[in-house]
């Protein structure tokens, strides 16, 4: 490439700005290669004064330290002379001539080698010039490559710049004048001693430290504790320290120290005596202890859980607390077992609960403890709270007579028990009292005790507090106060842990035989266990509902008023069995496992709760729908003797003779005995007026229960209305279908008769539900948060959401499932025969494509 100094200026001109700074780069990188270790020395040093390393090591270390620093400093110059080169303006050119595609700085400094007398070759080469020189407009300057690693592998440079930012953050250029103190000679020296002091409070105030340096007023306020650190420089003994704050001695040299540090423990004055001192008056401000007192009322939950507020304050903050209760004796009734002095027992102490986040220097907190099982549960107690600080001051509310809270027991023999229990914690001497009143309890076991269990448990605390007697060890006596608690819990609520216990153990070991594939019979047997398990549980949980309902009446007039009965929970049962016999076995399982969570959730409520307008629409509703399905399936039995008459088409009616089913009582005349009654001479004729009766009163009683239908004026209102009405319509056309002896028609309407009510029972559940979110704010109490998904307590869709899916039963027939099974397989083994006639043919087709 030709030199730039003899190329014309006006080449170059596009490029000039580029050229100079990727020249400057190019110096400063080579700079930086050549310099670095001298200015990271050089940061390095000025961070260590900063941050006042000189001043916490002898003075020979700092002069040591600094004639090393010199040195390497002086082989960092030295290194970087012999490195440093200066760019020229030709290596800049070059460079930035490599950024650019085709190198059109050279080009444009080139001069044609051949063919300049050739027209069309320099044609040519004019051309290349001018390309490339219009390329030199977008020249733009190279970046510098300012990276050492390769010379610096171990990051030295990063380590003096992290130095020198926390120098930056802790430290201060104020201390690197300190390094000029430390000579034989210098202004400092000539002009006098120095000295530096700060003031450090203690860390758990979170105050910030002071430099005294900078502290021109005569007082100080100083919290307790703060550590006060004086440090001289210059001639020793120039500079003399007197304060009367921190009630030390002297130290042994007196006053000529070069550094002293003492606490500030009361006030007074501090005074630097000497050139340059100063003096300041310190007030301190006293640390108080912490305060601490009970607030509000004691409460206790009927488990005996106690709940004592308390409230607490500190300058600085509470760092511990501890509730410390003794045995309040003279306030005690100290009759009958509790007559005797009691043995001594340790006072209770209990750490006080702390605020996890947030300030502790003013809180208020709730101690949450159970000491139902304390000898003094019950009886009255002196109270003291107490809180500590990070000082190590303690402070004391005033002690205070309070009831300990524990336990209720409500069941008079688990309060017999409990108490007889006290008396042996209270002292051993009334070891014989106690025997002699057990005897008198367990004298009739029929008349106090529910099983056997307790009876049992009652006799074996009893032997064994006969062969311990008035002297037995400390552990024995443990161990029979804990046996005389259990036996207390299964009185009063045990009959019902151990009847879910056994529902829970039922349960699983039906969903093991389930997933065992275990057999028939076995799985037969597991159902009955069930089945007791469940009664034996219902039983209990109606008792304690009754229990709660006598301790608290308000609360159970609060209550839900959702009514559960034995034969919901039977048909319930009754499908897990089908769906197993069926082979079914995961529906069983997930069927099982939704009865075992209701189970468990399941409340009691005493009483028959009102039922809402819309709740009772929606049981009439499904109610007609029952007996709809009741209707078809005799048209269907009917129809099915029509095609297949003979000795087992003419004994249906009598065999498939239906049960009276809930909302026939509307129909004298209709049940089952008058059915049966008229026995097989029926002609089948009459049969179907009867039929067609039914389906004319039942068509009559849904008009009626459509009159009174809530939700109107909603959208889901109206189309439950407007589904009734067609299944009204729907009804009316199976009746004429049954008076013209159209069987397979009048089954046809009927399903769609079906389907309509059930479309309208959805539409009323959705404007019911609608209706309760308007007026949860108005209601005391909602018995669900969203009526569209509430469950009854055995856990199916409640009547009043409208959702009657698959799993309700529809038919009362206890085995349903199976029939539907066994009737799907007759039509289809029916349609399979050619010879019927091709009306039934027909029809058989019609219920396989709708079935």
């Amino acid at each position: 490439m030709p030199s730039p100094e003899s190329t014309p200026p006006e080449i170059l001109k596009p490029v000039r700005w580029p050229l100079r700074l990727t020249l400057w780069g190019m110096t400063a990188e080579r700079l930086t290669r050549a310099f670095w270790p001298l200015w990271s020395l050089a940061i390095a040093m000025l961070a260590l004064m900063m941050l006042g390393i000189q001043d916490l090591v002898a003075v020979e270390w700092v002069w040591a330290a600094g004639a090393a620093f010199a040195l390497a400093l002086g082989w960092a110059a030295w290194r970087g002379a012999r490195l440093f080169r200066a760019p020229r303006q030709s290596e800049a050119l070059a460079r930035l001539d490599a950024s650019l595609d085709g190198n059109p700085i050279q080009a444009a400094l080139d001069d044609q080698a051949i063919g300049a007398a050739d027209v069309g070759s320099q044609a040519v080469w004019d051309a290349h010039q001018r390309r490339m020189r219009d390329r030199l407009a977008q020249a733009k300057a190279v970046e510098p490559d300012l990276r050492v690693a390769r010379a610096d592998p171990f990051a030295l440079r990063y380590v003096a710049l992290l130095a020198f930012a926390a120098a930056l953050v802790f430290g201060s250029f104020l201390r690197v004048s300190s390094v000029t103190a430390m000579g034989p000679t210098g202004a400092d020296l000539a002009s006098g001693p120095a000295w530096e002091g700060w003031m450090e409070p203690p860390g758990y105030t979170r105050l910030p430290s002071v430099y005294l340096n900078d502290i021109t007023a005569a007082g100080i306020d100083v919290p307790e504790g703060a550590r006060i650190t004086l440090r001289m420089y210059g001639e020793v003994g120039a500079l003399n320290i007197a304060e009367t704050v921190s009630d030390r001695p002297l130290p042994p040299d007196g006053t000529d120290a070069t550094a002293q540090d003492f606490q500030v423990a009361s006030s007074g004055r501090i005074a630097i005596d000497g050139p340059g001192g100063r003096a300041w008056d310190i007030s301190m401000k006293p640390d108080a202890a912490p305060t601490v007192r009970p607030e509000g009322e004691i409460e206790s939950s009927y488990e005996g859980d106690a709940q004592i507020p308390f409230a607490a304050t500190d300058d600085y903050g509470v760092v511990a607390g501890t509730a410390r209760m003794t045995l309040a004796l003279d306030a005690v009734d100290r009759r009958y077992l509790l007559t005797p002095d009691p043995e001594p027992q340790p006072a209770i102490e209990v750490p006080l609960p702390m605020p996890i986040a947030g300030a502790r220097d003013d809180f208020t907190e709730v101690l949450v403890e159970n000491f139902s099982q304390h000898p003094w549960a019950n009886l009255p107690v002196k109270l003291e709270l107490g809180v500590e600080d990070e000082a190590g001051q303690k402070g004391w509310s005033d002690t205070e007579i309070i009831t300990l809270p524990g336990r209720r027991f409500f069941d008079p023999v688990a309060a017999s028990v409990v108490e007889l229990r006290r008396a042996l914690l209270w002292t051993r001497g009334n070891v014989p009292e106690i025997t002699r009143m057990m005897r008198a309890i367990a004298n009739l076991p029929d008349d106090l005790f529910r099983s056997a269990v307790p009876f049992l448990r009652m006799r074996a605390i009893l032997g064994d507090l006969e062969q311990a007697g008035p002297g037995m060890p400390d552990a024995t006596r443990a161990d029979i106060a804990l046996a005389m608690w259990d036996l207390a819990m299964l009185l009063e609520e045990g009959d019902l842990a151990s009847a879910l216990e056994r529902l829970q153990r039922a349960q699983e070991r039906l969903n093991e035989a389930m997933k065992n594939g275990a057999s028939d019979q076995e799985i037969a047997g597991l159902m009955q266990e069930l089945r007791e398990a469940t009664d034996d549980y219902l039983r209990q949980l109606s008792r304690q509902a009754q229990q709660n309902a006598d301790r608290n009446p308000e609360m159970a007039q609060n209550q839900g008023t959702m009514e559960m009965s034995q034969n919901d929970l039977q048909r319930m049962m009754d499908r897990i069995q089908e769906l197993m016999e069926e082979g079914r076995m995961a529906e069983a399982q997930e069927a099982l496992r939704q009865l075992q969570e209701m189970m468990e959730n399941m409340q009691v409520t005493q009483g028959q709760g009102g039922q809402s307008p819309g709740e009772q629409a929606m049981e009439g509703l499904g109610e007609t729908l029952r007996e709809q399905q009741g209707l078809s399936d005799e048209a269907f039995r009917q129809l099915q003797d029509q095609f297949n008459p003979g000795p087992q088409g003419q004994q249906g009616p009598g065999q498939q003779g239906q049960a009276p089913r809930p909302g026939q009582n509307r129909q004298p005349g209709q049940g089952q005995g008058e059915q049966q009654g008229q026995g097989q001479g029926q002609s089948q004729g009459s049969l179907r007026d009867q039929l067609a009766d039914r389906q004319e009163d039942l068509r009559g009683e849904l008009n009626r229960q459509s009159q009174n239908l809530p939700g109107a004026g909603t959208e889901p209102g109206e189309s439950a209305r407007d589904a009734l009405r067609r299944a009204e319509e729907a009804m009316d056309n199976a009746e004429d279908s049954l008076r013209q002896d159209d069987l397979a028609g009048a089954i046809d309407d009927q399903s769609r008769a079906m389907e309509a009510l059930r479309e309208g029972m959805r539409d009323l559940g959705e404007a019911m539900s609608q209706q309760q979110q308007q007026n949860r704010g108005q209601q005391g109490q909602m018995q669900g948060d969203n009526p569209g998904q509430q469950r009854d307590p055995l856990g199916r869709n409640a009547g009043s959401n409208g959702n009657i899916g698959s799993d309700e039963n529809m038919v009362q027939d206890q085995d349903v499932y199976r029939r539907a099974r066994e009737l799907l397989d007759e039509i289809r083994r029916r349609s399979g025969e050619g010879e019927r006639p091709q009306a039934e043919l027909d029809y058989l087709e019609r219920l396989l494509e709708r079935f």
